[in-house]
């Protein structure tokens, strides 16, 4: 990965509280593990940012690398990866993904 790929991805981590890297946007989810994930954020009112990986090859290729993670989606909180849609659909269904987020100072619904 260059660096001007691993700085983009920097940037997004490091700038949005809640950034999900994605296959399509929020609003127009283009793989159903994207939308899910969106779906449960949106659930949930949080306000997040989706990256779409579909745009820029490099993204889509680096955050793999960059997280050391094979799949997309990928979400992170404050910075910390937080893991794909299995992780997340779990953390959501057992009520975990709540306290990340409380834990974290993010805004949901409670």
């Amino acid at each position: 990965m260059d660096d001007q790929t691993k700085n983009t991805i920097k940037s997004h981590i490091d700038n949005n509280d809640v950034c999900l890297f994605m296959k399509g946007t929020p609003d127009a989810p283009q793989c159903g593990f994207s939308m899910a994930v969106s779906n449960m954020l949106k659930i949930l009112e949080v306000k997040f940012t989706g990256i779409n990986v579909l745009e820029d090859q490099n993204i889509r290729e680096g955050i793999k690398i960059f997280s050391d993670w094979p799949t997309i989606p990928q979400l992170y909180i404050k910075k910390e990866f937080v893991g794909g849609c299995d992780i997340v659909k779990e953390m959501y269904e057992s009520g975990e993904l709540k306290k990340v987020l409380e834990n974290k100072g993010i805004e949901y619904k409670k």
